[in-house]
């Protein structure tokens, strides 16, 4: 046996050719392709998908609140309800006159009676014979942007000035948009937190048995005086590469599926199923920062495949010791 050593042993096995003096293959101790890390790439493009898919949802859901609670709370309602004897047209006339009176206010449309029929038509159906009905006529108060008008104000001399009025400053339906936004954050942020955890998981067994098939190599490097830090290098920088490419098929993978389903609403747009949906979920485009959470999470699932991959080879040379 020689009597000194390399600083850094190398981590190669050379395979002679069958053929005397021939060249020699340097073999790594983590096969390239091999068919676990096949299966990690898999599974880390799965996972990695599978998340991109959840952000990208997070922010539609999030971006689609943010524009219903802006619309809701751009605009208020003015109610008056039937009663006996009351004028309606002329209560609706002087109701539109107070309104105006108060500054920020950018629009005020009435409601006629028919096109409050045609609002409860989806409940009772059409042909309603809406006289018979207390209904109350509506009207839609529009604030200017950057404005804040007075309120309490508005409030107030409406109920001194129009018989059966009230004002609805939608204060409810914002409460809960915003508490829905919060929730979709909420449960993309835990789906993720899984996704994470599967992840670390899998790699933890790929690395396990990549130790574990080529445990006389790395023993006999470990024993002869190559250092941890050295060894687990070798399998940390295989595993990153096994994360990077799990992780941009994943991730582009997700990013298509964003940019076709744009691409059909916008094909679509104009018809009555396009301006549905797209009033529910806006333009299904996630716009910029959608990217570049995609992105982010790519460079976060290589970076878990790569920090799980040091701590188990670490964990498995101190058991050696």
């Amino acid at each position: 046996m020689p009597a000194e050593y390399p600083d850094k042993p190398s981590l190669k096995t050379t395979a002679r050719m069958p053929v005397g003096d021939g060249p020699r293959a340097e073999t790594p101790i983590v096969p390239r392709g091999s068919i676990s890390g096949a299966a990690l790439v898999a599974v880390v493009a799965i996972m990695t998908f599978l998340a991109a898919l959840t952000t990208g949802g997070v922010v539609l859901i999030a971006g689609a609140a943010n524009d219903w609670q802006s619309d809701v709370a751009r605009e208020v309602t003015i109610q008056i309800r039937p009663g006996a004897g009351r004028d309606m047209e002329s209560e609706v006339g002087k109701a539109v006159q107070v309104a105006r009176a108060v500054p920020g206010i950018a629009d005020i449309r009435p409601y006629s009676r028919e096109e409050s029929a045609r609002l409860l038509e989806p409940w009772l159906g059409s042909g309603l014979a809406i006289e018979d009905l207390p209904v109350p006529r509506l009207i839609v108060v529009k604030i200017a942007a950057g404005e804040a008008p007075d309120l309490t104000t508005l409030r107030k001399t409406l109920s001194e000035r129009v018989s059966g009025a009230s004002l609805d400053d939608h204060r409810g339906w914002i409460a809960r948009m915003q508490v829905m936004g919060r929730s979709a954050v909420g449960i993309g942020i835990a789906i993720l937190l899984l996704v994470l955890a599967a992840t670390v998981l899998s790699v933890s067994f790929a690395t396990r048995g990549a130790m574990a098939t080529n445990q006389a190599v790395v023993e006999v490097l470990h024993f002869i005086g190559a250092r941890d830090d050295y060894i687990a290098a070798q399998f940390q920088r295989h595993f990153l590469v096994l994360g990077l490419k799990g992780g941009v098929i994943g991730g582009g993978a997700a990013l298509l599926v964003f940019t076709v389903a744009s691409l059909i609403g916008d094909f679509f747009l104009g018809t009555a199923t396009a301006d549905q949906v797209t009033a529910l979920f806006g333009s299904f485009s996630i716009g910029r920062l959608g990217y570049a959470l995609v992105i982010a999470q790519i460079v976060l699932v290589a970076a878990v495949t790569t920090w799980t991959s040091r701590k188990v080879v670490k964990q498995t040379l101190e058991a050696v010791e």
